[in-house]
């Protein structure tokens, strides 16, 4: 099955299941309850922590929820803040998922110091969710927008072409893997 936030990031070919982790969650879990896929694959966009361009996409079977306080020493969690589907052992590019946008050009870019890469609203709720269902996921997503203070207006600028540039790559993708 594939998956999406939704709202203005929706595709032809993937069920919406809701902007942020909440929704994402809430909508998620109720879906793999009653009708669970036999796989998972996300598609939506991701601001650049500096590393990737505008327009490149990236597939990905890891996230992080990982605060920009984090980052300062100003927090710290109990909880398991990374989680991968990736069962073969290769890097993965790490998808950090907030319920915020990150504007800090200068904190976002430590980021990378710690192998994580891109954000994406969803993506942790979504390979959480697949983990407790034993359920197999990816993603993968398209760079709209670097993380600084024109992270928002380059998104709106960008996304159409994202989302159209994805609109063709999923369909390749799948008949690559399927065969």
């Amino acid at each position: 099955m594939i998956i999406c936030a939704g709202n203005n990031e929706t595709f032809s070919f993937a069920t919406p299941m809701g902007v942020g982790m909440i929704e994402t969650s809430i909508n998620l879990t109720r879906l793999c309850l009653f009708d669970k896929p036999e796989f998972l694959l996300f598609v939506g966009s991701a601001g650049s922590y500096g590393k990737h361009k505008i327009f490149d996409i990236i597939e990905s079977k890891t996230a992080s929820n990982i605060e920009l306080a984090f980052l300062e020493k100003n927090a710290y969690t109990p909880l398991e803040n990374v989680v991968s589907t990736n069962t073969n052992g290769t890097k993965d590019i790490i998808i950090n998922s907030s319920n915020y946008i990150s504007t800090n050009k200068e904190l976002s870019n430590k980021f990378n110091n710690f192998g994580v890469e891109l954000e994406n609203m969803e993506f942790f709720a979504v390979l959480k969710i697949a983990q407790e269902f034993d359920i197999p996921c990816g993603g993968v997503f398209c760079i709209t927008n670097y993380t600084d203070k024109n992270a928002h207006q380059d998104f709106l600028k960008n996304s159409a072409k994202a989302k159209e540039l994805l609109e063709e790559y999923i369909p390749k993708r799948i008949k690559e893997l399927v065969g």
